[in-house]
């Protein structure tokens, strides 16, 4: 772990250390756990997987018949 400075207004200050105080750990444990989950969400969401093309249907008229297949439910 490497320690850095901070800036934070008096306002902010007071609300971590009554966290703190609340939790009975200390302002900086408060201030660690607020970054983790600050961060945490601010991760870059993973990409949707593509289903296009996945699988076989032994048909080779898919693109030729999509709508009416697609109005029957792909066969169910």
């Amino acid at each position: 772990m490497k320690r850095t400075t901070v800036f934070a207004d008096e306002d902010m200050l007071r609300k971590l250390r009554e966290i703190a105080k609340r939790e009975n750990t200390s302002l900086s444990e408060v201030t660690r756990k607020a970054l983790v989950e600050y961060v945490s969400r601010r991760r870059p969401r993973r990409a949707r997987l593509s289903l296009v093309g996945v699988g076989r249907s032994g048909r080779k008229d898919i693109a030729e018949h999509s709508e009416e297949l697609l109005g029957k439910g792909f066969g169910r």
